[in-house]
């Protein structure tokens, strides 16, 4: 279950022309309770992060420990976070921090009692520091538990620069732009798009950047919390309109068959690997790492992006997911893994990962100076200056049971309406049959 899409964050581009990257004022403050407060104690932390991300978060543990005194124990828990630190609680092992990836958990365990409120500190850093809106994910019954430490921004296409040069058009300010000059990088001999099909998380990512354009954040936030019908005309209207690439074969490399049959990582290969099959793939801003690492692309130069394009008369989107930073109950040092978030609040703690790289962060005090690249900082301003109206991940705030679940849900109505997107209103259906059961059994 490929539900890390949210914390595989390398460099970015583009929107360096239009947003510059002037930097955010704020210093650092302090945490901890002062200097070496936390001498001889020990914060156990619990995250998905595995490889490189884990080792670039060991820095920020590190320079917790550098500044507080206290040493940092972290445990990579694979990607199904709820059962692992359940089963933790049960065995009286809790960790102290958690980071968790995804709203609907975090709520969860909120639910269960697991969750210590954010101290007044923290509270006062995120209130200083973040927009509303994150305050709000964070949230649940009106208390603060969460930090969103980590960001991503998924509302990015990527594309050949060589190939949309070959075809003689430049980046979209519409979708219907985008879809124009999709054909004509069609008939230029490249198929316009790469599509993940076999990974349905990245349909629901298609979806949600459609919807929350073109029917607007009201709609999209009611939509989350089901508060809203899945057959509401608004979700047919959506689907419709990404219908409308879904159902022309010559957009899509090798048609709807091959897309559901495409991976994540095949997706970016079929534009960026050494024998291009589309000239442009949608996903968050982690497709940077795979173009890089994987096919040697120079990010910025041969592999670039261009915002999701707006919508009809809707504003253009933007999604994003990230993990949030919470306090547990059962942790044996709940004092010390407070003062971890209250650290983790700062510009000065963003400022370690970011200039390590593969991370952006919702903090607005952050000096953007701290990223190593013009392009990640263009796609972390763009992300810090959309303020309240970023949405978080939609599926990430759903059931799993809908939102999150191979081969069920969301993920495989939404490769259903791949295979034949030629009734939006029956998908819609559907689509509402299988929330309406989810969010039931939630509850």
């Amino acid at each position: 279950m490929m539900r890390r899409r949210t914390t595989l964050l390398t460099s970015c581009t583009a929107l360096a022309l239009a947003l510059g990257a002037t930097a955010c004022g704020g210093g650092p403050v302090s945490a901890g309770g002062g200097d070496k407060a936390l001498s001889g104690q020990t914060v156990t932390v619990a995250g998905v992060w595995s490889g490189t991300e884990q080792k670039n978060f060991q820095k920020v543990l590190d320079a917790f420990s550098e500044k507080t005194g206290a040493k940092t124990q972290f445990t990579s828990t694979g990607d199904n976070v709820s059962t692992v630190v359940g089963s933790k609680i049960e065995g009286g092992n809790a960790p102290d921090v958690v980071m968790v990836p995804q709203v609907g958990v975090l709520q969860q365990f909120a639910q269960k009692g697991w969750l210590k409120p954010l101290s007044k500190t923290a509270q006062q850093s995120v209130d200083a520091n973040f927009a509303p809106v994150w305050k709000n994910y964070g949230s649940v019954d009106d208390t603060l538990y969460g930090l969103y430490f980590k960001a991503a921004h998924k509302s990015t296409v990527w594309y050949s620069p060589d190939a949309l040069a070959q075809a003689g058009v430049e980046a979209p300010k519409s979708y219907d732009e985008m879809l124009k000059a999709g054909q004509t990088i069609s008939d230029s001999g490249l198929a316009a798009f790469s599509v993940a099909g076999q990974d349905g998380w990245t349909l629901t990512d298609w979806f949600e950047n459609v919807y929350l354009s073109q029917a607007g954040p009201e709609k999209y936030d009611a939509l989350a919390a089901h508060k809203l019908k899945w057959t509401d005309a608004s979700v047919v209207e959506a689907l419709t309109t990404l219908g409308k690439l879904f159902k022309d074969k010559q957009l899509i490399a090798g048609g709807q068959k091959e897309a559901l049959n495409t991976d994540f990582p095949g997706s970016v290969e079929k534009v960026f690997g050494p024998k291009p099959e589309a000239g442009m793939v949608y996903e968050g801003d982690f497709v940077a790492g795979v173009a890089k690492d994987q096919f040697g692309r120079t990010i910025g130069e041969d592999a670039n992006f261009f915002p999701f394009p707006a919508v009809g008369g809707g504003k253009a989107p933007v999604v994003s997911g990230g993990d949030a930073a919470v306090v547990l109950k059962d942790g044996k040092n709940q004092k010390a893994g407070m003062a971890l978030l209250e650290y983790l609040a700062t510009p000065e703690a963003a400022a370690v990962w970011a200039e390590a790289g593969g991370f952006l962060s919702p903090n607005k005090n952050l000096d953007l100076a701290s990223y190593g690249d013009d392009v990640t900082r263009a796609t972390a301003k763009s992300l810090v200056a959309a303020g309240d109206s970023v949405r978080f991940d939609m599926s990430d705030q759903a059931p799993a049971a809908f939102g999150g679940t191979k081969g069920a849900g969301e993920w495989k109505l939404l490769q259903d309406f791949l295979r034949d997107p030629s009734d939006p209103k029956g998908t819609a259906a559907k689509l509402e049959a299988a929330a309406a059961k989810a969010y039931q059994g939630q509850g």
